[in-house]
């Protein structure tokens, strides 16, 4: 198994403990992150991000499969059981990760999921009806980035 290929596993078996100390460990200084909903651009907002979704997680369940990686590049597959916090409604999310490597470490993480199809399970209806629109990705953008700023000025 490639040095970076343990790093992933590494990564996401603290995610399936809920492990955010284990989970930075393997982020670079100059880590950048983004999903359909984060668009983060330090380690500081990583760290905040995972800590706060670990907090709040809830019936939460993670497996990943299918890691690979090179000197530069990873990826894998994962997927996220859990109860939505603000609705308490079920979600099982399937998500695409890759990453970007720097000394050993990563530096780059972009996770793409079908924001329509999370949205439908995490917001019900008005997710069914408006998950599509960009219109409803920038508002759960804005309250997630207005979340994590609470989150972070509580610490």
């Amino acid at each position: 198994m490639h040095k970076n290929e343990k790093l992933i596993t590494r990564f996401y078996s603290a995610f399936q403990d809920l492990d955010t100390e284990s989970m930075m460990s393997c982020y670079h200084e100059e880590a950048s992150f983004k999903d359909p909903v984060f668009d983060l651009g330090s380690k500081e907002e990583i760290d905040a991000m995972w800590s706060m979704l670990c907090s709040k997680a809830k019936e939460f369940d993670l497996r990943f499969h299918s890691v690979r990686a090179n000197d530069q590049r990873g990826s894998a597959q994962w997927e996220a059981s859990y109860l939505f916090s603000k609705t308490g409604r079920k979600v099982h999310n399937k998500i695409t990760a890759h990453f970007e490597f720097q000394d050993g470490l990563i530096a780059g993480h972009l996770d793409e999921f079908n924001f329509w199809k999370w949205s439908a399970m995490a917001l019900g209806v008005p997710g069914y009806i408006l998950g599509w629109s960009p219109f409803l990705q920038k508002k759960v953008q804005g309250e997630a980035m207005k979340n994590l700023r609470l989150f972070r000025s509580s610490q």
